[in-house]
Formats: C-alpha cells, structure tokens, sequence
C-alpha cells in the first residue's frame, strides 16, 4: 500500500485545507492519459470533498490520501514524498518502498 513522507503528510494536510473545509476532504490521485517519458505512469491529482466509492483512502498522520483504483494498484509499492520550492510551488515524488 502506498505511505506517505511527514513532507508529504504536511503539504497535503496544508494544501486540503486551503482548499476544502469538510472533514472527508483529501487529495485524490488518479492515473492520467499518456506516459511519462520513461514510459511511466502518468497521474492527476486533485483536492476532493470525499473519496470516489471505490477509492482506496489512505491515512496519514492528518491527512487523507484517495487513490483511483488503478492508481492504488501501480502505487500499492511506492512511497508518496512532497515538497515545496522557494516559489511555493508543490512537488510530488514517488519513490520506490524500503525493504
């Protein structure tokens, strides 16, 4: 299943709260169309009211994190990391799960 950094945990409980007010809201990933140019998957990710019915929700320490299902199965080994530039502009970085 996919964790999430403190970084991570951190900017999307900053960016969810900037951005929605209820309690279930989250960021949502979903795949996109296309590849990366690795030929990676590619994903969309949005600040959402509540999870789609058949999303995978991830808890994080004080954040949510709604995955699409096929997002959930190409993440479910991955590790969600975040940051943030000089400019404010938020950065999402998946990275391989530590054995």
């Amino acid at each position: 299943m996919l964790t999430l950094t403190e970084n991570a945990d951190a900017v999307v409980t900053t960016i969810v709260g900037r951005e929605e007010a209820s309690a279930d809201a989250g960021l949502r990933i979903q795949t996109a169309e296309g590849q990366g140019p690795n030929g990676e998957a590619r994903f969309a990710v949005h600040v959402v009211p509540s999870p789609e019915p058949a999303d995978v929700v991830i808890d994080g320490v004080a954040s949510r994190v709604f995955l699409e299902e096929n997002a959930a199965e190409v993440l479910s080994d991955k590790v969600l990391d975040a940051g943030v530039d000089d400019e404010g502009a938020v950065s999402f970085t998946i990275l391989p799960q530590q054995a």
